[in-house]
């Protein structure tokens, strides 16, 4: 399974990786367009307990709960990867519930967000990856 794991020596807490998220999951070419003076909606999420700093993003288990527990057949896997197909969410929430990361959350119209590693971009990795100036996160494949 891939997801985005955090080298907490190497974080700022810059949160820039939660810009760039919520950039390339705005569908608007100019990162100014997308951003300014509007309240972003990340994907991934910063949090800091102390000394240590973890990315907040969905996993993408193997074995992935909110995909066994989806009435709607709206979460799938995928090369890896759990996949939301919104057309298809009846916003149960029902994937919300059973996550054990809190990585699931309701969008502003009713329908379930998560993180896809940015599988919509051919860039290959996240932008949030990319745009890390310290190369604090990183993609990686991990056995399940």
């Amino acid at each position: 399974m891939k997801r985005i794991k955090i080298l907490q020596e190497w974080c700022l807490g810059c949160r820039l990786c939660e810009y760039y998220c919520a950039y390339a999951n705005s569908d608007i070419k100019d990162m100014v367009l997308a951003l300014k003076d509007k309240e972003i909606k990340p994907k991934l999420v910063i949090e800091s307990k102390g000394t240590a700093t973890f990315a907040l993003s969905c996993r993408h288990c193997h074995d992935a709960i909110c995909v066994k527990s989806c009435i709607s057949g709206a979460m799938t896997r995928e090369n890896g990867v759990t996949r939301l197909d919104r057309e298809k969410c009846v916003g149960c929430q029902t994937c919300v519930l059973v996550c054990p990361f809190g990585a699931v959350v309701v969008s502003e119209d009713g329908i379930i967000d998560k993180c896809e590693l940015c599988t919509n971009n051919r860039e290959g990795e996240p932008k949030c990856v990319r745009g890390c100036p310290n190369g604090a996160l990183v993609l990686e494949e991990v056995e399940a």
